[in-house]
């Protein structure tokens, strides 16, 4: 908390370079979460498609991460209708950047929420494996901020 977005360049789910300097000027939401159609990481995600709106009408952003491929992304993101960008974090770079843990003993990627203000500085992390509290926890921490 109170540390600036870092600047990264990423893959989307469509492929094409994503580059955090974008971001400026808006709340940014970036969750980290371990698998594409997991069952705790699909009800991640469409919970955050379900509250999209919401992040919306708050001026946010939101972007997932995870070490999958750009392809299961697109695929991940077309299945569940997912509103927002995907990034593939195949090399784990992003994670080592945003000093997102392992859990389970280091065996499972970490699943971790970042909220950041408008002034891209960090105001809240959400550290849990619970997929669903990432959600409210986000939104809670964005409706402080305002």
């Amino acid at each position: 908390v109170g540390d600036h977005l870092p600047h990264f360049i990423a893959l989307t789910q469509e492929g094409t370079s994503f580059d955090s300097n974008e971001l400026q000027n808006k709340p940014i939401v970036i969750y980290f979460y371990p698998k594409d159609n997991t069952p705790g990481c699909t009800a991640q995600a469409c919970s955050f498609r379900d509250a999209y709106q919401d992040f919306q009408d708050l001026g946010a952003e939101v972007i997932g991460v995870s070490g999958d491929s750009v392809r299961s992304h697109q695929s991940f993101q077309a299945k569940y209708k997912l509103p927002f960008v995907l990034l593939s974090d195949a090399n784990r770079k992003l994670r080592k950047l945003f000093g997102v843990p392992t859990a389970l003993f280091g065996f499972l990627p970490g699943r971790v929420t970042y909220v950041f203000g408008a002034n891209v500085m960090c105001i809240y992390i959400f550290d849990s494996l619970s997929a669903k509290s990432h959600i409210s926890k986000a939104l809670q921490a964005l409706l402080a901020a305002q």
